[in-house]
This record gives structure tokens, C-alpha cells and sequence, in this order.
């Protein structure tokens, strides 16, 4: 699933517990796919491993980064610094490899007002449910409850931003949603008509906020 020549830029956003990660993995693995890993001034979680999860810098560190004009987007998300390193990406991309993206709706402006020269196709996540995602955030080895109610808080801000996205998937059933992301990848490559119903997603949307 690749161009001739350019690889493409495929950006995934969700709200936090949505489980976009977890399809952007899949989608790497099984398609070739290189993932842009981000670095982060979040703390670990217990699963996690630096520089295969994330890269784990000090504040300190990050904002030298920023200073050398290191990043192609940079975000602060929860209190936490998160940006995707420029040079390897436009490598991959200029080398004909796909590059995957994991962040949220602000590195995604970010990365369009770039208007870089490769073809970019942004998918927004959503939890089948607010319970689900409470659920699935409580059990994400995130003891602390004050955490979660910040995730939860946040949640109805970041659905609003589901507009400005390519294509929307509720992930309701992981290979159902990771099926319906390369159908309309493998589509917009082949520039054949795609399309996501808009009325449906307007109503969950609406269904998530209640």
C-alpha cells in the first residue's frame, strides 16, 4: 500500500482511551507502515519502553528540541510536552515509506498548516461509548482518578474537532475499525470517491456528550 514514489502521511487522533494507538501499531504491522514516534515529557507508563513507545525527555531537553527546529508539530496535552521529530519523517517519506502519526488534533492542525508536499489522509477515533472509555481509561494503569476525571473533562472538547478530519471510525470492534481505515486509505490513494456517513457520526457525537 504504498505510492511510487512518496510514501503518504496517515494521522490518527482520538480522544485519550479511544484506542488509537493500539490501531496505529496494528496498522504499522500489518501494512508496512513506519510510525512517527513521538517524544514526550509524560512519564512512562508501566508497559511502556523509550524509544519504541515514545522517546522520554526532560522539559529541559524538549525545549532544545524546539530551539533546533527538531519538530514538525509540538503539543502540550495534559500538562504533558509532545512533539513528532521532522528529519526522520520527511526521510521515511521522501524514501517511499508510509509514516503513521499518533497525536492529537493540535499537532494534526499543525502538520496541515505545513502544507507539506506529500499526500496527508487524517482519520479521528471514537469510543463506541462514554462508559466504554472511562472504563478503558481507568484500566489503562491509571490508579490515580484525578487523571482520568481530567481525560473525561477533556473529552467533549476534543470530539468537537471530529469535522475537520478525512474520515471518522467508531471503534466499537478493533478489526471493524482498523478494516474501514486501510479501505479508505487503499481509496484515497487510488483517488477513487470515499466517504463516511456524516449524519451517523453527528448522532453518536451527539450520543457521546448526553
Amino acid at each position: 500500500m504504498s505510492l511510487k514514489k512518496d510514501g503518504i502521511i496517515v494521522i490518527l487522533s482520538s480522544p485519550s482511551g479511544a484506542g488509537k494507538t493500539t490501531l496505529v501499531k496494528k496498522i504499522a504491522k500489518e501494512n508496512s507502515f513506519k510510525i512517527s514516534i513521538s517524544h514526550t515529557t509524560r512519564k512512562p507508563r508501566s508497559n511502556e519502553k523509550n524509544g519504541e513507545d515514545y522517546y522520554f525527555v526532560s522539559e529541559g531537553e524538549f525545549t532544545d528540541l524546539i530551539k533546533k527546529e527538531e519538530f514538525l508539530e509540538y503539543a502540550k496535552v495534559f500538562e504533558n510536552l509532545y512533539g513528532s521529530s521532522k528529519s526522520k519523517v520527511i526521510e521515511n517519506l521522501k524514501n517511499g515509506k508510509n509514516v503513521i502519526f499518533d497525536i492529537d488534533w493540535q499537532g494534526t492542525e499543525l502538520i496541515k498548516k505545513k502544507k507539506l508536499s506529500f499526500k496527508l489522509i487524517s482519520f479521528f477515533i471514537l469510543p463506541p461509548s462514554k462508559t466504554e472509555l472511562f472504563n478503558r481509561l481507568r484500566n489503562r494503569d491509571m490508579k490515580d482518578k484525578n487523571i482520568v476525571e481530567k481525560r473525561m473533562k477533556q473529552f467533549n472538547e476534543d470530539i468537537n474537532h471530529w469535522k475537520n478530519y478525512d474520515f471518522v471510525v467508531i471503534n466499537d470492534d478493533l478489526q471493524r475499525c482498523y478494516l474501514e481505515i486501510i479501505d479508505f486509505i487503499n481509496k484515497k490513494v487510488g483517488n477513487l470517491n470515499c466517504n463516511f456517513d456524516k449524519d451517523k457520526i453527528n448522532s453518536h457525537i451527539e450520543k457521546l456528550k448526553s
